[in-house]
């Protein structure tokens, strides 16, 4: 099963295309999505959601699972990140797929062992769950993870997953 992990951002929305193969995962493609800081938020919003659609058309995943909401310190931050969360799952549901939300502490405690890992162990994680690091930002080792933790158990609570 090909799966596309999400880490919605404002600035840097990552993606990671991970299939299961033999037990062991493989990294199919991961990227970012960057937006232009300086642009309109509806500009920026646009690019996150024409990139999402780009890699879906591309490479086809069967399902996605996306970062869920998590309180954040900022108002603004939150508005901001969950404007970029709503463009996602647009494009993940104008594409047809079926998609898992997964909070951090989910995501950390499936990859990593421990739900307050911390973002330098969580990459370090999926590099060794890969047998090879990620490159690019840590959106992408993020998007990554996601796509692992849905791998390792999320599938099971899709619709037509076998019982």
């Amino acid at each position: 099963m090909r799966v596309l992990g999400v880490d919605p951002g404002s600035r840097t929305t990552g993606w990671g295309l991970v299939e299961r193969e033999a037990g062991r995962y493989r990294l199919v493609a991961g990227g970012a999505i960057r937006t232009d800081t300086d642009a309109l938020t509806g500009e920026r919003l646009r690019e996150i959601y024409e990139g999402l659609l780009e890699v879906i058309d591309r490479y086809k995943p069967e399902c996605a699972a996306i970062e869920a909401i998590f309180s954040h310190k900022s108002s603004t931050s939150a508005l901001k990140l969950g404007q970029a969360r709503g463009v996602a799952l647009l494009a993940l549901a104008q594409r047809g797929l079926a998609v898992q939300e997964y909070n951090a502490m989910t995501v950390k405690s499936s990859v990593a062992g421990s739900g307050r890992a911390d973002k330098e162990q969580m990459q370090r994680m999926v590099g060794l769950l890969l047998g090879a690091p990620v490159g690019g930002p840590h959106d992408v080792s993020d998007a990554v993870a996601i796509a692992i933790t849905h791998h390792a158990h999320g599938w099971k609570n899709m619709p037509g997953a076998p019982k």
